[in-house]
């Protein structure tokens, strides 16, 4: 690493949950620490050799921690583990990323700017993709994003699925200790409806993505059938929520214009 930011942020940080990404993922912290301090990477029970690499890595680095999980509990799962810590630290804000360099880094200080700005709010990616980008994820996703905009009564999600995003902490430590569920693939889409329901109003802002082939280096753990059927029981039972909080919403949104 040559050029770190001058000073390291005492309430927001970025967190990156990291799940067998291959070497990919040492480009993406050395992008994420060139542009944030600190960055922390919670290895989520990876096989592949990745934790021994960043660890070494951190020996190097003050401005970046490695928290090295024994078992995979999944995206949601690793990102509360990350957040109880940062939270305990008296960080307020954190900004995921995915580990497999799809995510842009050099972007990290405009959201963690649009955040400070207005920190009540939850600050999501807008995906822009490029021409080569899989047209079933494209499309896909925006099965997701409708539900997830009818499950809150179209608060402003841009998209429901892309996880580069600001969360104030302390709300979404409460949504997710407060359930069971959102620990595993299903934690972006719900975490943003969930958050919706408490009130944390949506920001959303541009960012584009890369997906990257196999012989680039890319990495995917996504599985057509069971992750789209981790989304439909998912959206089934937001939906439900949905209709038992349709009161409250409603007379938020009158109250609120």
């Amino acid at each position: 690493m040559n050029a770190y930011p001058p000073s390291a942020s005492s309430t927001h940080m970025v967190l990156i949950p990291s799940y067998n990404p291959g070497p990919k993922v040492y480009e993406t912290v050395r992008s994420a620490r060139a542009q944030w301090t600190p960055v922390w990477v919670v290895v989520d029970g990876s096989t592949d050799g990745s934790a021994e690499g960043l660890l070494a890595m951190a020996a190097q680095d003050e401005g970046l921690r490695v928290i090295v999980l024994p078992h995979n509990v999944g995206k949601g799962a690793a990102v509360l583990q990350g957040l109880d810590l940062a939270a305990a630290q008296g960080f307020t804000h954190v900004l995921t990323m995915d580990s497999d360099g799809q995510h842009p880094a050099h972007l990290i200080p405009d959201f963690m700017a649009a955040s400070a700005g207005q920190p009540a709010v939850m600050v999501l990616g807008l995906p822009v993709f490029a021409a080569d980008a899989p047209r079933l994820r494209v499309n896909g996703r925006k099965v997701s994003n409708g539900w997830a905009n009818l499950e809150t009564l179209w608060a402003g999600i841009g998209d429901s699925l892309f996880g580069f995003r600001v969360y104030p902490i302390e709300p979404l430590r409460r949504v997710m200790h407060g359930q069971r569920w959102m620990r595993r693939f299903d934690f972006d889409p719900e975490a943003v409806v969930r958050m919706c329901w408490r009130g944390v109003k949506p920001v959303n802002l541009p960012a584009t993505v890369r997906y990257f082939r196999a012989d680039e280096g890319g990495v995917s753990h996504f599985n057509y059938l069971r992750d789209n059927l981790l989304l439909t029981w998912m959206h089934s039972r937001l939906f439900l929520g949905f209709v038992l909080r349709l009161p409250l919403l409603l007379a938020r949104r009158i109250k609120g214009g």
